[in-house]
């Protein structure tokens, strides 16, 4: 909007799966979803400008660090109960999850959950600050969120080994990774394809960088391969 003085940009949140439906009944004209297009979503025209890292996040003062794939779902599934099993002190684990339709929870319960269901019993918020808040103030909470908001209040795990960061999404050594995606209705207006055009920009990219995004390379903008997953 600084540079185009007669383009104003109204952004709402409210998850991946409303981003889509916004541009599927031409409420606005990109959606942004930070997960793969899914079931009717696939009408949409995809364009991907960024690569995002899920952190599994924990407090501080948990001595557990490290946890597989299958130790993650275990968790989340209820069947760990006690960070005693996997590393920690003997506590109860609190699971903290994200609703149904966002684009966090679609993209962990893809790459982490599969057809496994989260427990009911997860305490279930939001947005990723929430999800940030209440694992910094309970040292017995496991949760997920955007690497991106990981502060010195939480503590990133390592996944199998890997700790997540810029480099590791990069290296492709980092599993839990999800696209960000602007999506759209074929042929769109040139105000819409200015503003894509924009987000592919090298201005662009130093800002989804310092948000710790990972951009796509600007020969391969919008349509880079889906990451690889270990399920």
């Amino acid at each position: 909007m600084s540079e185009k003085k007669n383009i104003i940009i109204n952004v709402q949140g409210g998850g991946s799966s409303a981003g889509a439906r916004a541009v599927l009944s031409e409420v606005a004209e990109v959606g942004m979803l930070s997960r793969e297009l899914q079931g009717d979503e696939k009408a949409l025209i995809p364009t991907i400008i960024a690569y995002d890292a899920i952190a599994i996040i924990v407090h501080p003062l948990n001595p557990s660090c490290n946890l597989d794939i299958t130790e993650i779902r275990s968790i989340f599934a209820g069947e760990i109960t006690n960070w005693s099993e996997v590393g920690g002190n003997a506590r109860k684990i609190h699971i903290v999850a994200r609703e149904e339709g966002s684009g966090t929870r679609g993209a962990f319960d893809e790459i982490i959950m599969g057809e496994t269901e989260v427990a009911p019993g997860a305490i279930v918020q939001d947005s990723n600050g929430a999800v940030r808040e209440i694992i910094a103030g309970d040292p017995s909470a496991i949760g997920y969120l955007s690497l991106g908001l990981v502060d010195k209040r939480v503590k990133a795990m390592a996944i199998s080994g890997v700790l997540p960061s810029v480099d590791t999404v990069t290296e492709k050594t980092y599993k839990l990774v999800r696209p960000m995606i602007l999506a759209t209705l074929e042929n769109p207006g040139k105000e819409t394809r200015d503003f894509i055009s924009f987000c592919l920009s090298e201005k662009a990219r130093e800002i989804l960088a310092r948000e710790g995004l990972v951009p796509v390379a600007p020969t391969a903008a919008g349509r880079s391969p889906k990451p690889d997953h270990d399920k």
